[in-house]
């Protein structure tokens, strides 16, 4: 298991990819990736810079990255924060992103993804169902989610085909405008992208 350290290490080593170029090949537009009506938005809908995190409930990387990318969306008020599930480390990851996704028209969404982000370690899920049910019952998140299972279930295969697309090779991968990260980011990072961005 990754330490900190090394996490933090590896923030500095992401794989940073040119532009939309390889969306646009892939008959991607920038709206169908910045603005998919159907993903989870943490932080202001309506600001001016659209980050995006590709993120796996049971990626280190990720729970490292949560924090961080809150704080930055409290501080700047302009940030309109968009998480993609991408579960790429198998069923309890799947069942996590159901279960979450499965919580959004139950008014729940940001309480079981925090939940579920701070689940350090390896994931069953028995444990992801028992985590949910701190916030609402693991059986009505998942009734939710088979409710609108074309709806959610196409939401993750557009995330897999962005990812595939932009040549994510794991979770977390970013974008923030129309810039692309491919792996752990720092703050400093993060914040010079957004700034960037603005700039045009």
């Amino acid at each position: 298991m990754p330490t900190r350290r090394s996490i933090l290490a590896a923030a500095g080593a992401a794989l940073v990819l040119p532009s939309f170029a390889r969306a646009q090949e892939n008959q991607l537009t920038v709206d169908e990736v910045l603005y998919d009506p159907d993903a989870p938005i943490l932080a202001n809908p309506d600001g001016d810079v659209t980050v995006i995190e590709f993120f796996d409930y049971q990626c280190p990387f990720c729970w490292e990255a949560h924090p961080m990318l809150k704080s930055v969306a409290e501080a700047d008020q302009g940030v309109r924060l968009v998480l993609k599930d991408w579960p790429v480390f198998g069923a309890p990851s799947v069942r996590a992103a159901q279960l979450g996704l499965g919580s959004v028209e139950l008014d729940e969404y940001r309480a079981v993804n925090e939940t579920l982000m701070n689940l350090e370690g390896r994931l069953s899920i028995e444990r992801v169902e028992e985590a949910v049910t701190q916030h609402v019952p693991a059986e009505r998140a998942m009734a939710s989610y088979r409710d609108d299972r074309s709806r959610w279930d196409g939401l993750m295969q557009r995330n897999q085909m962005q990812a595939a697309a932009f040549g994510f090779r794991g979770t977390p991968s970013f974008v923030v405008g129309t810039t692309l990260f491919g792996g752990a980011i720092d703050r400093e990072t993060l914040e010079a992208a957004i700034a960037a961005t603005r700039r045009g």
